[in-house]
């Protein structure tokens, strides 16, 4: 059996900051994190043995403290909350989503009424919409479209995880039904070639490992888009999830990674994906 990693698998850049950042806070002062600081549970555990410990929230925090900012970020509101409180914060938002943010703010303040394409309960698209003014919403798929009372002026921004595909079509349905449309594409290049790299890797093989967090948007996307390429796919978070049994009859497997996932659970994969093809 052949095994092939996709081009572009693993950490991004957003990410590996944010994790190297958080290992050299340790140690200096107290460290929280406002949430989980990436959507892969066996890297926030090793952050956790480190000394980063993950709140939901800060208010009980003590002047002093440091408090991370995931890459996801989050609402001005809460930014002005921890200074206010004495906190040292250290702002990993990923500039990607930083961007994402100030595009949704400019919209608002030049009186557009701005959408914000992206997953409802998703951090990062809370995050954007504390920058969007209180007429955004949030939109998932073309279909929401429907029935939302939406103003002549429609200014959209996107999650930045979001596929392209998606995104596409929901900015085509908008169109359709708008006076004057403005539109940021706040997809980030990281996404668009792990995206593409999946889906290269899933026409050239018989089986795709998708690694990473169940509740990585990301990694969930790409597990979804090597589906639509036909092969079977397994979406795991380490491994010793991999069934043996799934690569019977399978010549070729193809390894892709969110950016969230560290290479040590990548290469862990690899290597036994190795031991039962001996």
């Amino acid at each position: 059996m052949e095994i092939f990693l996709a081009d572009k698998a693993g950490f991004c850049f957003g990410v590996k900051r944010a994790i190297n950042t958080a290992f050299e806070a340790v140690g200096k002062t107290q460290v929280y994190c406002l949430g989980p600081l990436i959507h892969n549970p066996q890297e926030v555990d090793r952050l956790r043995r480190a000394g980063v410990q993950t709140v939901e929230d800060f208010t009980s925090l003590s002047p002093g403290d440091t408090l991370i900012i995931r890459s996801h970020g989050v609402p001005p509101r809460v930014l002005s909350q921890a200074r206010e409180m004495g906190l040292t914060i250290i702002d990993l938002t990923c500039p990607f989503v930083g961007k994402a943010q100030r595009y949704a703010e400019e919209l608002h303040k030049e009186g557009y009424q701005v959408v914000v394409v992206g997953e409802k309960k998703h951090p990062e698209v809370q995050s954007i919409l504390g920058f969007a003014g209180e007429s955004a919403v949030i939109v998932e798929s073309a279909n929401d479209v429907k029935g939302l009372k939406l103003q002549g002026r429609i200014g959209v921004v996107a999650q930045t995880t979001q596929s392209y595909g998606n995104f596409s079509e929901i900015v085509l349905t908008l169109l359709r039904i708008s006076k004057e449309l403005k539109v940021f594409n706040t997809i980030c290049s990281s996404t668009k070639e792990r995206q593409e790299a999946a889906r290269v890797l899933a026409r050239q093989v018989d089986l795709m490992l998708v690694v990473g967090g169940r509740n990585s948007a990301n990694t969930s996307r790409l597990a979804d888009l090597c589906r639509k390429e036909g092969k079977p796919t397994y979406h795991i978070e380490i491994a010793d999830e991999i069934n043996a049994a799934w690569l019977n009859g399978i010549h070729k497997v193809g390894v892709t990674a969110g950016a969230s996932t560290p290479d040590w659970i990548v290469e862990g994969v690899i290597d036994k994906l190795k031991l039962i093809s001996q």
